[in-house]
């Protein structure tokens, strides 16, 4: 039991997910990830990766659990980020994971792996790694129109998820 204590703590802190990784190193055989799914206490989402089954859903439960599933040094990218923050009313059909690496598991189809761009910069939303926000905003000019894009520069400057250089930048390129 006192493993299971250790795993609620780590996906307490993960919105209600867990990986098979993070319960090794908390101490949890693999053995008792399988008796803690039979006995409903854990759900199995994916290759290595588990969701408490009595967890209080929140907003960002679903960018979190997909960023898990495409695995080790994954992150947001693109429209996922500005659906994560409420900018540019963007609403994707699935979330957008960049990782660095080929994905040959099977994900659900609202998952959708890219390639990371060499030397992208990164940051943590939320405790969700993530692309920044002015990059992501960059990243939508070919599939958001301008006008929106312009209007979720605003909102995120103002949100402090921009900074003013940034939002300057972003202006410019957008105007």
């Amino acid at each position: 039991m006192a493993h299971f204590d250790d795993i609620y703590d780590i996906a307490a802190d993960e919105y209600g997910i867990v990986t098979a990784a993070r319960a090794r190193e908390a101490g949890a055989a693999p053995s008792e990830l399988n008796r803690w799914c039979t006995d409903g206490r854990l759900l199995r989402r994916g290759h290595g990766v588990y969701k408490l089954a009595r967890w209080v859903p929140t907003p960002y439960d679903a960018y979190a659990e997909a960023v898990a599933l495409v695995g080790d040094r994954a992150y947001l990218h693109g429209l996922a980020v500005l659906a994560m923050h409420g900018l540019a009313l963007v609403d994707p059909r699935a979330i957008e994971v960049a990782t660095p690496k080929r994905v040959r598991r099977k994900l659900p189809s609202w998952v959708e792996p890219v390639a990371a761009p060499k030397g992208e910069r990164t940051t943590s939303y939320e405790g969700i790694p993530s692309q920044r926000v002015a990059d992501a905003i960059e990243s939508c000019m070919d599939s958001v129109i301008p006008a929106r894009l312009l209007e979720a520069a605003k909102q995120a400057h103002g949100e402090g998820l921009v900074t003013a250089d940034e939002y300057d930048r972003l202006e410019k390129e957008l105007a």
